[in-house]
């Protein structure tokens, strides 16, 4: 034993390294457990998204007509399942058929883009990639096998539908009781502020998915008029699905693209161009118009950032974390900011929310 050090100095070194230890393997642990239930975490994000806009909007109604707000909640439930089910029945039979006509052209189209590729030396070393017609009619029904086994993979088919619309349903109905209990795990002196945390994240969230909806709207609708003006096949099924993939910043419009330009070389390269030009053209309006326009409500991203996210959340949750890392990363810098710039250093400059 050193002869400057006592038993009690010993001691508390020993207490002091255990307890370090131990908060090193409850840390591990905890994102351990984060990492494998990482999938739970994205379904409940994509309940939050479903569950509170549902609160907001009836809390909106109780203010404004002072209805209750239990009321309130289910007049705007049976409000959006109007519209849902109007949109399905004005909408469902003609993209319904539309589908159906994609999948008889597509392979022509494929194969028009084939024929287009011969001209050229580069376009040469490419066919090699493309199936031809015949290799596509043959082999349909395996790559329909494949694609449902991939989609099944990735949103767990019906089952993560159902755990979505189950939780949102207990979030939405009483929104306040899990509210309380995760306070109630902070101690009293950081309860109110983590109240406030909680609120500017449900701000945040609401907001995010308001303003993206927007930007669904518009880039669906501009898309499905351009491709209209321009006479294009399918211009329905093509701009709803536009629409709806937007939904996927920066990655979603590119993906929107590759099925119009596949059926505008139908109709020639010409078309082709015309096709190309619209798309950017929406994306310019959408990213210098709608966007700033939601950027005043909702949390502003660096794009850069958001493309980051969605790489590094899209590599451990697959095709739902790609689709819901904005969310995330807005919620990560409202806790950033409010937790760590505001509180840690003391740096109240910053701004959260608009």
């Amino acid at each position: 034993m050193d002869k400057y050090s006592s038993p009690s100095d010993n001691g508390l070194f020993g207490q002091r390294v255990s307890i370090a230890v131990g908060i090193t393997i409850l840390f591990a642990a905890l994102v351990s457990l984060f990492i494998v239930s990482f999938d739970v975490f994205l379904l409940l994000i994509a309940a939050l998204l479903v569950a509170l806009p549902l609160r907001a909007a009836a809390r909106k109604l109780h203010e404004t007509i002072g209805l209750k707000e239990g009321l309130s909640l289910i007049l705007v439930i049976l409000g959006v399942l109007a519209l849902l089910s109007g949109m399905v029945w004005l909408l469902a039979a003609r993209i319904s058929e539309q589908i159906v006509q994609f999948k008889q052209q597509a392979p022509q189209a494929l194969e028009a883009v084939r024929n287009q590729l011969e001209s050229s030396s580069l376009g040469q070393q490419l066919l090699s990639n493309i199936p031809s017609v015949e290799e596509i009619q043959q082999n349909s029904a395996k790559l329909m096998a494949q694609a449902s086994g991939i989609l099944s993979g990735t949103f767990g088919a019906l089952s993560n539908i159902y755990v979505v619309l189950f939780m949102a349903a207990f979030i939405v109905v009483d929104p306040k009781l899990y509210r309380d209990g995760i306070i109630l795990l902070v101690p009293k002196a950081g309860r109110k502020r983590t109240a406030e945390i909680l609120d500017t994240l449900n701000h945040t969230l609401v907001s995010w998915l308001l303003g993206q909806l927007f930007s669904m709207a518009v880039v669906g609708i501009l898309t499905a008029i351009g491709l209209w003006a321009l006479g294009v096949r399918l211009a329905g099924v093509l701009a709803l699905f536009a629409g709806l993939i937007s939904f996927i910043p920066n990655l979603g419009p590119i993906i929107a693209l590759f099925p119009a330009l596949l059926l505008a070389s139908l109709d020639g390269m010409d078309q082709v161009l015309y096709v190309l030009i619209l798309y950017l053209s929406v994306q310019t309006i959408e990213s210098s118009v709608a966007t700033p326009l939601v950027q005043k409500k909702m949390i502003n991203m660096p794009p850069a950032l958001v493309f980051g996210s969605q790489l590094v959340i899209g590599a451990f949750g697959g095709l739902l974390g790609l689709t819901l890392a904005t969310p995330i990363m807005a919620m990560i810098m409202v806790i950033v900011k409010m937790v760590y710039v505001q509180d840690i250093l003391d740096d109240d400059s910053v701004q959260v929310a608009p």
